[in-house]
């Protein structure tokens, strides 16, 4: 299947994310403190949409092969793993009437290194890195709340330019749909979707996962019965 066209609009709105960085960063060099070897980004926890996880996913691929792309798989595996383990522990906590937004916080505090930073504190996949990691290090904002990096120099209570990321994921989101609707899938609800980047590593987007070709639409099949 090719992806060029999605992977284009893809990259579009990831040379907007990263002429925003730089306005910001040109701005307010003294509080965008991003560096190299710098990786409290990779510790963040953030998922991923159809269309940023086919990207990772293809050039992954694309990069690593044989014993490298078998460690990088194993690593993503202990991710995805404890990942599960979290995000199990937060809708327990929610199912037992803990306070919603207590618990989103405390997800957010959440630290676990992504499968894809090496020894060097390096990105393995560092060009095709997703655009919250491209974000990460000036404000932005997403249902009505401000986020930075607590390294930044940022300062609580003052006006900075702020990415609107949902803007950014309403983008995302219509890439993706556009995709599988393009390709006639069965499954639309995948633009929907998030995964976390370890799960884009692991997954086989085949055209099964995708809901190509032959096969019974779930939905259908629903209404049959």
């Amino acid at each position: 299947m090719d992806l060029t066209t999605y992977f284009e609009a893809y990259e579009a709105l990831v040379k907007k994310a990263d002429a925003a960085f730089e306005q910001v960063r040109e701005a307010f060099p003294q509080c965008v403190r991003c560096r190299r070897e710098c990786a409290d980004c990779c510790y963040a926890l953030f998922d991923l949409s159809l269309i940023e996880a086919l990207y990772i996913n293809h050039h992954f691929r694309e990069t690593f092969h044989g014993a490298a792309r078998e460690a990088l798989l194993e690593k993503a595996n202990r991710t995805d793993r404890r990942l599960a383990r979290i995000k199990r522990d937060a809708a327990k906590a929610l199912k037992a009437g803990r306070d919603e937004e207590e618990v989103l916080e405390e997800l957010a505090s959440e630290r676990v290194r992504c499968p894809l930073l090496n020894d060097e504190n390096l990105c393995d996949l560092y060009p095709y890195r997703p655009i919250t990691c491209r974000l990460y290090g000036i404000p932005t904002a997403i249902g009505g709340k401000g986020y930075t990096c607590g390294l930044s120099g940022f300062e609580p209570g003052k006006s900075y330019p702020t990415v609107q990321l949902d803007q950014i994921q309403a983008r995302l989101q219509e890439i993706s749909a556009t995709l599988l609707r393009d390709i006639r899938s069965r499954h639309i609800k995948l633009a929907d979707l998030l995964v976390p980047l370890s799960m884009a590593l692991l997954t086989d987007y085949d055209d099964a996962y995708l809901g190509v070709g032959e096969g019974e639409d779930p939905q259908e099949e629903k209404r049959d019965g």
